[in-house]
Formats: structure tokens, sequence, C-alpha cells
């Protein structure tokens, strides 16, 4: 703040005061000795505008142009103030988007599960060492095999290879998008319900996920996307028919991660594992009204 002169009394200084808010130019008033009062300019750069409609105003205050422009004022401020309000707001909904989990923490199962997947990204390469990976894909890989030889493995009791796709990832993004999900979800869901009640999700859309993707396009497939889409799901539906869960993601989290779902689905991103999202998703809202049902 920079003064640039003084007017005598609160009646002058006021109307000066508007006069400059409609003109553009940041000011403040104030009372001094006496019946003087301050008139102080907020941006340097317009030091030499105010001070000469300074001049100009001291030399006829009663100027018709005073009087009227000064009245425009007030809708100056309200336009400002609605500004303020909706940036505050923009504020508030980003705040919520990528809201951090200072009130959850990391879940215990949570943590496992990111681990898991950080401990077979690495000892696989991020997927560049196939035969790191070989006991852990729903079925062995093998030329032609699109899903119509059934699942051997599975028969010959190596029923974790049902689960075990959610923890090989292709790529240093592929597994980062798919943790920052998962630390999201994962622990709110371990916050307000248990960490039994998360394990029951993570097994029901793992399997579904990847029983569905495995008869679509065979075995090489990987990822924790299913999971995560299933979470979305249910934390959405959940919370939005029973607020009392507890359960809470932003409409503009799930309109994000929608069309995320549809970028995959072009595949303009190369091959993606769409069904598994697909099915982790439907399956999770299934599970999320339901779940609204029986609390009712």
């Amino acid at each position: 703040m920079r003064l640039i002169g003084h007017l005598p009394g609160e009646g002058p200084a006021r109307v000066f005061s508007d006069y400059l808010v409609v003109e553009g130019i940041e000011n403040h008033v104030e009372p001094e000795s006496g019946e003087r009062w301050a008139v102080w300019v907020a941006d340097e750069d317009q030091l030499e505008r105010a001070t000469a409609l300074l001049e100009e105003f001291q030399r006829d205050p009663s100027a018709e142009i005073f009087q009227t422009r000064a009245k425009g004022a007030a809708d100056v401020r309200a336009g400002r103030q609605r500004d303020l309000e909706n940036y505050r707001r923009r504020l508030q909904s980003r705040r919520h988007l990528f809201r951090p989990l200072t009130g959850y923490g990391f879940g215990l199962l949570t943590y496992g599960l990111i681990v898991g997947c950080v401990i077979v990204a690495i000892r696989s390469n991020l997927g560049g060492n196939m035969e790191a990976l070989l006991g852990l894909f729903i079925s062995e890989p093998t030329p032609g095999h699109l899903g119509s030889h059934g699942l051997p493995e599975l028969l010959q009791g190596e029923v974790w290879r049902l689960v075990t796709p959610i923890f090989i990832h292709f790529g240093l993004i592929h597994i980062i998008c798919n943790m920052l999900w998962l630390r999201d979800l994962g622990s709110m869901i371990e916050a307000r319900q248990s960490s039994w009640h998360l394990l029951g999700l993570v097994l029901a859309f793992a399997i579904g996920s990847n029983l569905a993707q495995f008869y679509v396009s065979g075995p090489l497939f990987g990822g924790m996307s299913g999971v995560v889409y299933g979470l979305l799901g249910y934390v959405w539906i959940r919370g939005k028919f029973d607020p009392a869960s507890g359960l809470y993601v932003h409409p503009s989290t799930v309109t994000m991660m929608i069309v995320w779902f549809f970028v995959c689905l072009s595949r303009l991103l190369g091959p993606i594992a769409n069904t598994a999202h697909a099915v982790g998703l439907g399956m999770g809202m299934a599970w999320g009204y339901l779940s609204c049902r029986r609390v009712r």
C-alpha cells in the first residue's frame, strides 16, 4: 500500500474510494487526525494514475462524473466476491478429487497388497521377465491359448491362480496408477468397515474379473485394475445410498474414472484388460447396492 494523499472528511473519502474501485484501482481509506482521511493505493503501478485522479477530485469533489461512477462500486465488489467464491469452490472440488488419506492412514491389508504388487514388479522387472510370472497367471500362456483350453492348473489344485493375476503389472505407469487408487479406496474401506470386509471384496472382484478376462482374451493379462474398479463401484454406490456407511467418492472422481474406462476401451493406449475393468465395476456397483438394501 502507498499513501497518495488526504481528503477532508469521511463522505468525500468514501466517494473517491468507490470511484477508484470502478476504475479498477484497489485502494483503502482510513481516518487520521481531525477530519482528514488518508487514501492508500495497493498497486504501485497505478500510483501515478490514482494520484492524478485524486488531484482532479480535490478540485471538484461534487462533479457528476465522480458521484455517478462511484455508485457502481457495489456491483464491482459483488462481482469480485462471486469470483472469489467460485474460485474457492473449484479449489474445494480439487481437494475432494485428490483427497489425501490423512483421515484414514494406510490399512494393513491395503499395505500388504501394495507390497505384494511391488515385490512381483521387482522380481519380474515389471513384466519383462515372463518366467517369474508363470506361476501367477491364471493359466500358463501357450501359443493359441485364448481361453478354449479351460484351466488345467486349477483342476490340479492351483486355486491361487484365480487371484494372483492382480499382482502382475506391465510397466511403471500401470502399477503406480493402480497402487494409488488401491491406497485410497482400500484404506477407506478398512477404516470405515474392516480389513476382513476389504479382503472379501478384493477376492470376489479378483476372481470375477480374472475369469471374465480369461475367457475373453486368454491368460496373458494382469493388474489390479479389475479390483480397483470394483472397489470404486462399491464405494460409489454404497456411499450414495447409505451415507451413514462413511464411504464417499466425489462425483468428479467417478466421472474421471468412467472417462478413463472408455479411453482404455478405445485401445488408444494399447492392449488393456477392459473386460476385467467392466466386470469389476459392475460387481462393485451391484455389491454396493445390495449392501444398502440389506442395511435397510
